[in-house]
């Protein structure tokens, strides 16, 4: 659905959206990449002659989520940040329908191909470390390196009390439902009011089509040849740490596997855990 006929709940949403990109600490502008699935939105900063970097969200942050994270890579990187095809945010999905991770990662194909953006660096948090790890297997050549953060369902599988808690919210979105999901994943609320009240928004905010997330299997993560920095959030519930990281470790022997201390699953992008910002610059050069 375009902005023109935009009215109501859908209104504050993507008020808050523009909130957040107000408070990017770096000048930004927006650009919309036609692919066969709709049109991408991506907030592009940093110089034209930066080493290129796609950063890809969890679902329901949108691009804005890297308000944070931004300064760091900026200065050495021309940044691209997306809103993900069929979650909310500014991406329009009104082509091709989103059947699974090779819609997904054709869609990508796309996004890369617009932007002229073969060699770049790939992040991902969540969601977005799902088909950006995804992305990886079916197209290395295209991919100068790979940070995943908190990565869900691309090592381990996701807790199945993170999902239950998070099911009533996913069922009937509701303001105070999704502040209590994050309190409980995160033990707080989020210190930035404007992330806060962008959060709030997203409980009316319309998706076409989150894609059901599938494990790959450990031969295709085995093979892949992307180099790789997996950072994981110490107090993640989405899933068990330590775990994770073992079958990282296990299935990318090659990649640096950190665990982030104080650092949750839903606060990693925003909240600037020790050394993330840092980890990042110094990997993706």
């Amino acid at each position: 659905m375009g902005e023109a006929g935009v009215h109501g709940d859908e209104a504050v949403f993507f008020a808050a959206y523009d909130a957040v990109l107000r408070q990017w600490p770096v000048e930004v502008h927006s650009v919309d990449v036609p692919s066969p699935y709709g049109s991408t939105r991506v907030q592009v900063c940093g110089p034209e002659d930066g080493v290129p970097v796609v950063l890809l969200p969890g679902g329901g942050a949108t691009s804005v989520v890297w308000f944070a994270t931004v300064a760091a890579l900026a200065p050495a990187h021309r940044v691209y940040a997306v809103d993900l095809m069929g979650d909310i945010g500014r991406s329009v999905h009104d082509g091709a329908p989103l059947r699974g991770a090779a819609d997904l990662v054709a869609w990508l194909d796309a996004l890369f191909d617009g932007l002229d953006l073969d060699g770049a660096h790939l992040c991902g948090h969540s969601y977005g470390a799902w088909i950006a790890l995804n992305y990886a297997l079916h197209a290395p050549h295209r991919l100068g390196r790979l940070a995943l953060l908190d990565p869900t369902n691309c090592f381990a599988g996701m807790s199945a009390r993170y999902l239950m808690h998070g099911l009533p919210m996913l069922l009937k979105p509701t303001v105070e439902r999704v502040r209590a999901f994050h309190r409980w994943e995160t033990g707080r609320t989020p210190e930035d009011p404007v992330w806060r009240a962008f959060l709030d928004s997203t409980a009316t905010a319309r998706r076409s089509k989150v894609v059901a997330m599938r494990r790959p299997r450990a031969e295709q993560v085995r093979a892949c040849t992307v180099p790789a920095l997996v950072l994981l959030a110490e107090h993640s519930r989405a899933h068990d740490v330590p775990r994770v990281a073992a079958a990282a470790r296990r299935l990318l022997p090659d990649a640096s596997v950190v665990t982030l201390p104080d650092a949750s699953h839903h606060s990693i992008p925003t909240e600037r855990p020790a050394g993330l910002n840092r980890l990042l610059a110094e990997f993706l050069v």
